[in-house]
């Protein structure tokens, strides 16, 4: 038998979530599959895409639970899943699965063991779900959840619906924001605090500090099996990265500036990679997993990168959103002759009086500028680029 404790804790956890908005995530999800993934940085909204699922499911039983409850410290996952099952349970949903010491053998037994039953989980983007203890490869679909697009901040932030766009129709100047006639105060509002969700709360910074803490010294450490002195030079890494990014990385230099092995600056960039705190921008060569050479690192976004380096310069943080927001639908590469390479276009980010001469002699060369609102042949205005997801 279930405690009712568990079920209190998920009525009262419901009863808190909001309705107002979906994520982008939400239909693209295949919540019919028997067993969904769900990963993604910190404080992007996956505990609440969860609670949503449930609050919109008529059909089945449901059951939502955090895989920190106090409750596991007693139980284990399957002996759970095993009495939900006998009460007729057709759907749970496993929040945070990485707080659960072997989860993956765990949730291969489930998945094996009750060929009727629904699972969603959700786990920290620094896992590789595919390749862990237990090979979920073959059972599980995995979806990867990202922070708010601009386009989804002047939904939940200010209650301004705007559509979609594409490429093409960014290109073709055909991006409008509803009866917003001057979207550029918004920008910057989303720019200093709307990748988010969390921002519409009180204490924004402080829990800004706080997913960055968490992130370096919790969940890389946990997964990459790291001391806390490690954990440490990771931070140190990340205010350095910070502070110069864009930047091409020096493996020596980084070391030296941390007091590490250069041979562990690779493993390390990928771990804040995979954790949502930087993103690494590369060339256009197919390599092993068709990932080029890393040509220039970025904080992640531009949210953290105004939390961990206020004074941050404006043209990178203009660079950073826009590899931020691309390459959710875009595979974004870097370019030889000017910033970034997007579907055989190539495209130069700056502000209102950016040129052209760095994209002279490209057939598709595009500019994109801050601090316009509308653009006209090859310039294209920067905030459109929020609006593709």
């Amino acid at each position: 038998m279930i405690d009712d404790k568990l079920y209190d804790y998920m009525t009262e956890m419901l009863r808190q979530t909001p309705m107002a908005m979906l994520r982008y995530i939400y239909d693209e999800i295949n919540w019919d599959s028997r067993l969904v993934g769900i990963v993604g940085p910190r404080g992007v909204g996956k505990s609440t895409l969860l609670l949503q699922r449930i609050r919109r499911s008529s059909a089945g039983s449901h059951l939502y639970v955090s895989a920190d409850h106090f409750y596991f410290s007693h139980h284990s996952l399957i002996d759970l899943v095993d009495d939900f099952v006998k009460e007729n349970g057709t759907h749970i949903y496993i929040d945070e699965i990485h707080k659960y010491p072997n989860w993956s053998r765990e949730l291969k037994q489930i998945y094996d063991t009750h060929p009727s039953l629904r699972v969603v989980f959700t786990g920290s983007s620094v896992l590789d779900i595919l390749h862990g203890e237990a090979d979920l490869s073959r059972r599980a679909l995995i979806y990867t959840m990202q922070g708010l697009s601009f386009r989804e901040y002047l939904q939940l932030f200010h209650n301004i619906d705007a559509e979609v766009f594409t490429l093409d129709d960014i290109l073709a100047h055909r991006t409008v924001i509803g009866d917003v006639e001057h979207p550029l105060p918004l920008f910057r509002d989303y720019l200093r605090r709307g990748y988010y969700p969390f921002a519409l709360d009180d204490n924004f910074d402080m829990r800004m500090q706080q997913v960055v803490a968490q992130t370096i010294e919790v969940d890389i450490p946990q997964y990459a099996n790291m001391k806390a002195a490690t954990a440490r030079k990771l931070k140190a890494m990340l205010s350095i990265i910070a502070s110069l990014a864009p930047f091409k990385p020096n493996a020596d230099s980084l070391a030296a500036e941390i007091g590490v092995s250069k041979n562990s600056i690779p493993d390390y960039l990928v771990y804040m990679e995979k954790a949502g705190m930087i993103a690494m921008l590369r060339d256009n060569t197919s390599g092993l997993r068709a990932l080029g050479k890393v040509e220039k690192v970025y904080v992640d976004n531009p949210s953290l990168m105004n939390a961990i380096a206020p004074n941050a310069n404006v043209g990178n943080l203009r660079e950073t959103f826009f590899l931020n927001q691309m390459r959710v639908r875009h595979r974004v590469s870097a370019s030889r002759e000017s910033d970034f390479t997007v579907n055989g276009y190539t495209f130069e980010v700056g502000g209102r009086s950016k040129g052209a001469k760095q994209i002279e002699g490209i057939s598709n060369g595009r500019i994109v500028r801050d601090d316009i609102e509308t653009g006209h042949g090859i310039v294209l205005p920067l905030w459109a680029f929020g609006l593709t997801y």
